[in-house]
């Protein structure tokens, strides 16, 4: 049974996440900060670490651009959640492409390990991540040679609606592709829960 918390972020939604998932106490967590490495981000992955601590996770990071194969395995077999965080959409496709952790990753969450994403993580497990050019520079991934994502969901995710850096160019994914796609457009206090085949916006 396939359980994924996908948000714009997850400092923003910790509590209604907190709400949706107790079950996430007590567990461990693959963290990949992949994404965030390609913009980077200051302090992100000890500000990250905090946030996901205070689900009641530990941590254990996974840099897949930097990892071991071996590591690679053991840390997404091994934790009980898989958490992909914000950043470069592509350069992270990329990565996970280039260490084999996407075959992992699927894997694991097609058997039933929850996912959370956030931003980059939540647009990773789309159909294609093509739509989100204007919101991420795909220059960042010079290896990656096509844009299909993950597939974990069957629809497209857009997200920082409203937010005061990203919004505008989220709000042009939407009206590029709306018509085209089946678009979940999502502001940064929204939290899209796919669980059991349904897929819900909570807020």
């Amino acid at each position: 049974m396939k359980k994924l918390i996908l948000v714009s972020m997850l400092y923003q939604t910790t509590d209604l996440v907190r709400m949706i998932a107790p079950e996430l106490e007590g567990k461990t967590v693959a963290y990949i900060p992949t994404a965030g490495i390609a913009e980077e981000v200051e302090g992100m992955v000890e500000e990250e670490t905090s946030i996901l601590e205070s689900l009641g996770l530990t941590v254990d990071v996974l840099e897949v651009s930097t990892a071991s194969q071996e590591e690679i395995v053991d840390s997404l077999k091994r934790n009980d959640v898989i958490f992909v965080g914000g950043g470069n959409t592509f350069f992270l496709l990329q990565e996970l492409r280039r260490s084999g952790a996407d075959q992992i990753l699927i894997r694991e969450v097609e058997k039933g390990k929850s996912y959370i994403g956030e931003s980059a993580g939540s647009i990773i497990t789309c159909p294609d991540i093509g739509y989100c050019a204007d919101m991420d520079s795909p220059e960042k991934a010079p290896d990656l040679t096509d844009y299909a994502g993950l597939n974990l969901v069957d629809f497209y995710i857009v997200p920082h609606i409203g937010n005061k850096e990203m919004g505008e160019a989220a709000e042009k994914a939407v009206e590029e592709y709306g018509s085209e796609f089946e678009l979940k457009a999502i502001t940064d206090k929204q939290v899209i829960l796919v669980e059991e085949g349904s897929v819900e916006i909570l807020e």
